[in-house]
C-alpha cells in the first residue's frame, strides 16, 4: 500500500519534513508544494537530506517557479493535472498539515 506524502510548509519553520522522512516507505512518494519547495535550495540541510535519500520526489512546478527555486534532476516537476494524476496512483494521500 503506497502513500503520497504532501508537504506545503517550509522545512525551516518546523519539523514536518523530518517527521515525514522518518515514516515514508519505499513505495511512497513525496510531493513538495507551497513553501515546502524551499527544501530544494542547494547547500541547505533539507536539500542534502532529500538528495541523499533519493525518494520518489515530486515538486509543484508553479510553486518552485514562484519562489525562484530550481528543481534538481533527481526530482520531477509537475503541473496541477499531473499532481492529481500522481495522487490517484497511490492508495492514500497524506497531507502534512
Amino acid at each position: 500500500m503506497s502513500t503520497l506524502h504532501v508537504l506545503s510548509h517550509s522545512p525551516f519553520g518546523d519539523d514536518r519534513l523530518s517527521s515525514c522522512l522518518r515514516l515514508i516507505g519505499k513505495d511512497d512518494g513525496l510531493m513538495l508544494c507551497g513553501d515546502a519547495v524551499y527544501a530544494l535550495q542547494p547547500g541547505t540541510a533539507p536539500f542534502d537530506t532529500l538528495n541523499a535519500r533519493r525518494l520518489k520526489l515530486s515538486v509543484l512546478a508553479d510553486d518552485a517557479q514562484a519562489r525562484a527555486i530550481g528543481v534538481p534532476d533527481w526530482a520531477v516537476a509537475l503541473d496541477y493535472p499531473a499532481f492529481v494524476e500522481l495522487s490517484i496512483h497511490h492508495d492514500k494521500v497524506n497531507s502534512w498539515l
